[in-house]
């Protein structure tokens, strides 16, 4: 199995930008980790990370074709982007909508997913954890 895992805006900073609230640990840490684990399932992965839209868009659209699953923080995204929401829909790529912080006991406009209802699960407030459990979501959703 082959996962894609897509971070988006201002993910680069973590570790740095309100670790109280994302952590300490930087993207490079979780995004190894994770993939050690995927690695240890018998699974490939692969990630990016942009602070652009469209790159995200397109990165879902080219997954149509190369992934089995998609795991994504769309970072603020996920609050307003009706065309990453389309993309996600578009791509009909099982995908898993992933949150360092607990979106939902935030500020009130981040506790809105635009994207949560073409996702077929979300993880928040679970930390680095959150990617993880996210592929094993993936990868056991795979083996059924």
């Amino acid at each position: 199995m082959k996962l894609l895992v897509i971070n988006g805006p201002n993910l680069n900073l973590t570790g740095r930008r309100s670790p109280e609230v994302y952590g300490e640990d930087t993207l490079e840490t979780i995004m190894g980790e994770l993939y050690n684990y995927v690695e240890s399932m018998g699974s490939e992965m692969f990630e990016i990370q942009t602070n652009h839209e469209g790159d995200i868009i397109d990165a879902l659209h080219a997954a149509m074709d190369s992934f089995d699953g998609v795991i994504l923080n769309a970072g603020a995204y996920t609050h307003y982007s009706y065309a990453i929401r389309d993309a996600i829909e578009a791509c009909g790529v099982p995908t898993v909508e992933v949150h360092l912080s607990d979106i939902h006991n935030r500020e009130p406009f981040r506790a809105l997913s635009v994207i949560e209802s073409v996702c077929i699960a979300q993880i928040s407030g679970q930390g680095k954890k959150g990617y993880t459990l996210a592929a094993k979501l993936l990868l056991t959703r795979s083996m059924n």
